[in-house]
C-alpha cells in the first residue's frame, strides 16, 4: 500500500493541473456552437475561423514580436548584471542584488500601474512599444536569478585561465563565459518567452490599438465562450509548449 500512495498522489497531481487543458483542446475540436458536453466532432472548424481571422493573426504576431524582443532584452540586461555582481567586489553588491530580485514579490497589476504613469508622465503613446518595456521589466529579475545563480568558480577559473592566456575581456565574455553559460541564458530567455507570451495585466495596461493575443483573447470573451476561443487558447498552450521543448532540446545539445 505505501508503494501505491506516492502514484496515486502523483496520477492526482497530474490530473488536477493538465485536466483543464485537456478539456480545453478536447472541445477545441468541438464541431457545434458551445464549448461545453456533450462532445460534438471531431471538426478543425474553429482552427479554420482563426487561422483566417485578421485581427486574431495580428495580436498573434505581436505577441510573438513583444515575446521574443522583450525577453531578449531582459537577458542581456540580466547577464550583464550577474557577470558585474558575480565577477566584481562593488559597495553595497547585496542590496543591489536585492534591489534586482524584488520586483518578482510586486503584483504585476503594482507594477503595470507605475509603469503607465511614467509613460504617461514621459509623454509616450501607449503601443507596442510600450508593452514591450513592461515585459522586459517583469522578466529581468527573472533571467538575472537564473543566470547569476549560475555563474560557479568553474566559469572563474576558466575566466582567469583565459586572461592568463592573453585574451581581453571582450574575448573572455564572448568566448568563455557565454558558451559556459549558454544553458542557463538559453533557460532565462525561453522562461522570459513564455511568461510574456501569457502575460495579460501589463499588456492590458500599456496597449491601446495594437494589442496582445491574452488582450484580444480578454475582448472576445465579453462576449460568451466559443470553441473558437478554445483553439486560440490551445495555439497557446502548444506555442508555450514548443517554447520548453526547444529550451530543452538546446540545452541537452549543448551539454552533449
Amino acid at each position: 500500500m505505501m508503494r501505491v500512495l506516492p502514484w496515486i498522489y502523483l496520477s492526482a497531481m497530474f490530473c488536477f493541473i493538465y485536466l483543464p487543458v485537456a478539456a480545453l483542446v478536447l472541445f477545441s475540436f468541438q464541431g457545434g456552437g458551445l464549448p461545453v458536453p456533450p462532445f460534438d466532432g471531431p471538426s478543425l472548424r474553429w482552427y479554420g475561423e482563426v487561422l483566417v481571422d485578421d485581427d486574431l493573426l495580428a495580436a498573434l504576431a505581436a505577441s510573438l514580436g513583444v515575446a521574443l524582443g522583450s525577453s531578449a532584452v531582459a537577458v542581456s540586461l540580466g547577464f550583464l548584471a550577474a557577470y558585474g555582481l558575480a565577477r566584481f567586489v562593488l559597495p553595497g553588491a547585496a542590496m543591489i542584488r536585492a534591489l534586482l530580485i524584488v520586483p518578482m514579490t510586486v503584483s504585476y497589476l503594482i507594477v503595470g500601474l507605475g509603469l503607465l504613469i511614467v509613460i504617461q508622465r514621459l509623454g509616450l503613446p501607449l503601443s507596442l512599444l510600450t508593452a514591450g518595456i513592461g515585459h522586459t521589466v517583469i522578466n529581468l529579475p527573472l533571467a538575472f536569478a537564473i543566470i547569476y545563480a549560475s555563474m560557479g568558480a568553474q566559469q572563474q577559473s576558466a575566466e582567469r585561465a583565459a586572461r592568463d592566456l592573453g585574451a581581453s575581456e571582450a574575448d573572455v565574455l564572448r568566448l568563455v563565459t557565454v558558451p559556459m553559460l549558454a544553458p542557463a541564458i538559453l533557460a532565462a530567455f525561453f522562461l522570459s518567452v513564455t511568461l510574456s507570451w501569457d502575460e495579460f495585466i501589463i499588456a492590458f495596461l500599456l496597449t491601446r490599438f495594437d494589442v496582445t493575443l491574452p488582450v484580444e483573447i480578454w475582448s472576445m470573451l465579453r462576449s460568451g465562450l466559443s470553441p473558437r476561443l478554445n483553439a486560440i487558447g490551445s495555439v497557446v498552450f502548444l506555442v508555450s509548449v514548443a517554447a520548453v521543448i526547444l529550451a530543452e532540446l538546446l540545452v541537452l545539445r549543448r551539454r552533449g
